[in-house]
């Protein structure tokens, strides 16, 4: 199944590269959304502020990004994919090239982010720890409710209603940890937070694995 999992996920790669209006389209979505915080606030001093913006413009982006990881496939592609490969290479090929993407492009807004409006970070080890777990777990979660959205016809509405419950404790967690790095609090104060977030990324990563092969068939 890793053969599997690593051609997937280099079709997924090479298709992204041949098409690079769509990666541009994001990187220029995460541009102009920072010079738009930047025009608007300028410096940020407030760490609660300057945190919860950053997280909102990360998650309308992954929303960009990964959302159209399963709604951009055509039914006759889909049923190719069908006969080559398993279901759970085709998850885990999606999902590794999605995190990938994030976590590029959160870095890079990250980067942007910080020289535009300012960087509070004190603790910036464990913000790049932030950092990464966010992307991971914005792109499992985004994956997986993509896939369940692309079997109907409004997909990015559903795709953006069955992301809500999953999200929403994701992301107040992700930014209690972000403001302790900010804040440059111990780093024993965040190690519950990031049990948190490694455990909520394991289990959508686990029910994908279990579920996916149900919606594979249809």
């Amino acid at each position: 199944m890793l053969a599997q999992v690593k051609t997937l996920f280099l079709k997924e790669f090479t298709l992204e590269w041949r098409n690079r209006y769509a990666l541009n389209g994001m990187l220029l979505y995460v541009i102009s959304t920072v010079f738009v915080c930047y025009l608007s606030f300028r410096n940020v001093v407030s760490v609660p502020v300057w945190n919860a913006l950053f997280w909102i413009i990360m998650l309308f982006a992954s929303l960009n990004a990964v959302g159209r990881s399963f709604i951009q496939e055509r039914k006759g592609r889909l049923l190719y994919y069908y006969s080559i490969a398993s279901p759970q290479a085709f998850l885990l090929a999606k999902m590794a090239y999605n995190s990938l993407l994030m976590l590029v492009i959160t870095f890079l807004a990250y980067g942007i982010y910080a020289w535009w409006i300012g960087d509070l970070v004190q603790d910036h080890l464990m913000f790049m720890v932030a950092l990464v777990l966010g992307s991971t777990g914005f792109s499992l979660i985004l994956t997986l409710m993509s896939a369940i959205a692309s079997k109907t016809e409004n997909n990015m509405s559903l795709m953006a209603i069955l992301s809500f419950p999953v999200q929403l404790p994701f992301l107040i967690t992700l930014i209690k940890l972000s403001k302790n790095a900010v804040d440059g609090l111990d780093a024993s104060v965040s190690y519950g937070l990031i049990t948190v977030l490694a455990l909520i990324i394991v289990i959508v990563l686990a029910l994908s694995y279990i579920l996916f092969p149900y919606l594979w068939r249809d």
